[in-house]
């Protein structure tokens, strides 16, 4: 079997304002189209990304701001935090979790500065949408054997 992931679908109260926050830190808009029944589906792709997000209107039920553990990875993540920074976006400082295997919800066992054995799966950072959408930027420079 084959199975990719595509689309994560994120619950946002504006429309317009979550696309230009999106548009605005680097992610490519792929569509934004109206049914003539009022269905609205905008997609946008991260930077390098295989798999996109979509919000719109009439797509979820779920609460906008109620999307927490989307994970952005990059080999540089003192470069992305600069250039989403330099973008608009409030980004944490560099933080890894005190155990060193993944992190904790809601900021808990966090340490700050970047993970001090591993460059990859270690050190992280966070952000949130207009909404409150949280997204972990996570650095992985080498990939574990299979990934």
């Amino acid at each position: 079997m084959e199975l990719t992931l595509e689309i994560a679908v994120l619950p946002v109260s504006d429309v317009d304002r979550a696309k230009a926050f999106y548009e605005r830190i680097g992610f490519r808009l792929d569509a934004d189209f109206t049914s003539p029944a009022g269905l609205r589906v905008v997609q946008l792709t991260p930077p390098g990304s295989a798999a996109s997000i979509i919000f719109g209107e009439k797509l979820t039920t779920a609460l906008p701001g109620s999307a927490d553990g989307l994970h952005l990875i990059t080999p540089d993540i003192e470069g992305a935090v600069a250039e989403l920074r330099e973008r608009g976006a409030e980004v944490s400082d560099l933080w890894h979790d005190a155990d060193g295997i993944f992190h904790w919800a809601g900021g808990a066992n966090r340490v700050p500065g970047p993970h001090p054995a591993t460059d990859s799966y270690g050190t992280y950072a966070s952000f949130a949408d207009p909404d409150g959408n949280v997204w972990t930027i996570q650095q992985v420079v080498t990939r574990f054997p299979g990934r």
